[in-house]
């Protein structure tokens, strides 16, 4: 139920607000493609360069394989800062456009209906909501684009050099995704009884801050302050089970890695003695891998 509403938000973002500004996503698109093709140009260097300056020791190689890298890097940083600026750009654009429908709304509507709904609600929503909203388009939409084309062109790479061996080295990836989704759903809990206990701390707030008088001539600053503990302490409270969630993939996930490591190291070391690969390709391989893992845990945290 919480995911088929959590594309239900994102379709209603997507034409609501993002479609407009299409050409900003296709063009952080494209730059993520060549993040993703760097990183995988990277991997690709160190076969010849084990091969070459390592075991040849060929001098030509070790002059030119470094500078390759350099250049690579050069243009993944640079890439990836533009994706990023233009996502960033893309997220409050966003933003502005929901305040200034919410501004509108609440200027159009009649007292009553103002009047149901307490103020410090419509400044939650004002800071909270929308802030939630920006980091899922200026971090979570970046990332998903950049890590998924990452994973598939390691991935492609990884298949043209040698099936057997990659073919291996994903078997043990179902786990951390089965993991993961189920992850995503206690995050989405969690997170929106954080938008709550907020809501109802700003409502609080702005009560207190609104009634001061009233509270001093009846002297309710006891009852004020108690009240305040309790919301303050139910808001912390959920941001500490935001915390913990986050963490909580942290053991599995790296005993994971071990094991699917372990097992690719040891599925290398049989290929090489039947000759089907060498020690530069096997340099090679558990580069690539190591990305894979790297980028796979990133997305399924984010």
């Amino acid at each position: 139920m919480e995911l088929k509403r959590i594309k239900l938000y994102i379709k209603r973002l997507y034409s609501g607000y993002v479609k407009e500004n299409l050409w900003r996503v296709i063009l952080a698109l494209i730059l993520s493609a060549i993040v993703a093709s760097t990183t995988s140009a990277t991997a690709w260097l160190l076969d010849p360069a084990v091969k070459k300056i390592f075991i040849d020791k060929d001098r030509t190689y070790a002059l030119v394989i470094p500078i390759l890298i350099i250049i690579v890097f050069a243009a993944k940083g640079t890439s990836l800062y533009f994706a990023r600026s233009i996502i960033i750009v893309l997220g409050y654009r966003v933003i502005q456009k929901i305040q200034n429908q919410m501004a509108r709304h609440v200027l159009l509507s009649d007292t009553q209906t103002l009047e149901s709904k307490h103020s410090g609600k419509y400044i939650s929503s004002f800071l909270y909501d929308v802030g939630q909203i920006q980091t899922l388009i200026s971090t979570g939409f970046l990332n998903m684009m950049k890590d998924s084309l990452t994973l598939l062109t390691l991935l492609g790479v990884m298949f043209y050099q040698n099936w057997k061996l990659t073919f291996f080295a994903m078997l043990m990836m179902p786990l951390a995704a089965v993991f993961a989704k189920s992850l995503g759903k206690r995050m989405g809990k969690v997170t929106s009884e954080s938008a709550t206990s907020a809501a109802n701390f700003t409502t609080l707030l702005t009560e207190i801050l609104k009634g001061s008088r009233i509270i001093k001539i009846y002297q309710r600053e006891k009852i004020e302050e108690e009240k305040s503990k309790a919301a303050i302490e139910d808001l912390a409270d959920k941001q500490i089970k935001i915390g913990k969630v986050l963490i909580r993939a942290t053991p599995i996930m790296e005993t994971l890695t071990g094991l699917m490591i372990a097992g690719f190291i040891y599925f290398s070391g049989f290929l090489i003695a039947q000759g089907e690969i060498g020690i530069n390709n096997f340099f090679f391989f558990f580069s690539c891998y190591d990305a894979v893992l790297s980028t796979y845990k990133i997305a399924s945290n984010s």
